[in-house]
């Protein structure tokens, strides 16, 4: 079956092809996904596919569990509690280093979504323009600079690093000049209450790490492949409807989680911005979460930057060469 197949046929068509059995609620496999924050638009397509049935015709029953400053990622997949986790290229070259069997098996953001907020009155647009700035973060976040900086070799010395809490209210009240942030976080906040601000993507300056990275481990790549493809079969089924109809992802977000105070309008506008980070042209022409060995190899770099030594294999494209039938 030809990714174009799979896009013309859906998700019962990749269970045909994938001789997986549809079959109703009372006989399906459960399976976990342990996800990498709290509940947003930001794991939206995960939301459709199992909102809209497509682990259930695939044979699985899958809960998705959300993440936040005190659920890692990590645990639940090492014990078997989560099949799979979304994580980032770096945290799981830690665990890796620490002996953690994981596997990265799919990439969700093609493009890192760090990025350096600022005002149009003193803008950030390139890394350069960094030098002499006072820039809020977390302190955690400095090998994160570093690296920025070191890609564009630009003295990080020269910056004032001001540690700021996750908001962007230091860069209001000109307690800083800029603010190390996600793509689709405080730069939204701040359109979302009327101000402009400049967005600096890092990764248009180099920084090629992957993020919201699917993760499972070796033990499951041999052991419980069928329900690998199976969650990333419906998983893929799921983004490709959230390219389709952001809004409505961020409504079905919004309407299945009413305590996690979420707004709506903000959730639209996330849900827009996550668009460009996570469909690319390599997206287009072999499907989504793929990756090739020309970014693993810029990853290893980048990693190596970070003072993280992985190698290419962390990376294992089967499961998605079983979906895509490349």
């Amino acid at each position: 079956m030809s990714r174009r197949q799979l896009l013309a046929t859906g998700v019962v068509g990749v269970a045909a092809a994938l001789g997986l059995t549809s079959r109703r609620a009372n006989a399906l496999t459960a399976a976990r996904m342990q996800l990498s924050w709290l509940h947003s638009v930001q794991f939206g397509g995960s939301y459709i596919a199992q909102d809209r049935g497509y682990w259930t015709d695939l044979g699985l029953d899958v809960a998705l569990t959300p993440g936040g400053p005190n659920a890692p990622v990590e645990p639940p997949v090492i014990s078997n509690q989560a099949l799979v986790g979304i994580s980032a290229a770096d945290y799981t070259a830690a665990a890796i280093s620490q002996g953690a069997p994981f596997r990265i098996i799919g990439v969700a953001m093609q493009r890192n979504p760090f990025a350096i907020a600022s005002l149009p009155e003193n803008p950030v647009n390139a890394p350069v323009d960094l030098v002499g700035k006072r820039i809020g973060m977390a302190i955690a976040n400095t090998p994160v600079l570093q690296a920025l900086c070191t890609l564009n070799d630009v003295d990080i010395g020269e910056i004032e690093i001001v540690p700021t809490q996750y908001s962007a209210a230091p860069l209001l009240a000109g307690q800083v000049d800029c603010l190390l942030s996600w793509a689709t976080d405080l730069p939204v906040a701040m359109e979302i209450q009327g101000v402009r601000s400049v967005t600096m993507l890092m990764a248009d300056h180099g920084y090629a790490l992957h993020s919201q990275t699917y993760i499972a481990t070796e033990d499951s790549l041999t052991n419980r492949r069928a329900e690998l493809v199976a969650l990333m079969a419906g998983e893929v089924r799921g983004w490709q409807d959230y390219r389709a109809d952001t809004d409505a992802a961020a409504a079905l977000t919004v309407e299945r989680f009413p305590d996690a105070g979420l707004d709506f309008e903000t959730q639209k506008l996330q849900a827009r911005k996550q668009l460009p980070l996570m469909f690319s042209d390599l997206t287009e022409q072999h499907g989504f979460a793929w990756f090739t060995d020309d970014a693993v190899a810029a990853n290893v770099q980048m990693l190596a930057l970070l003072g993280q030594t992985v190698t290419p294999d962390l990376w294992d494209r089967s499961i998605l060469e079983a979906v895509y039938d490349s």
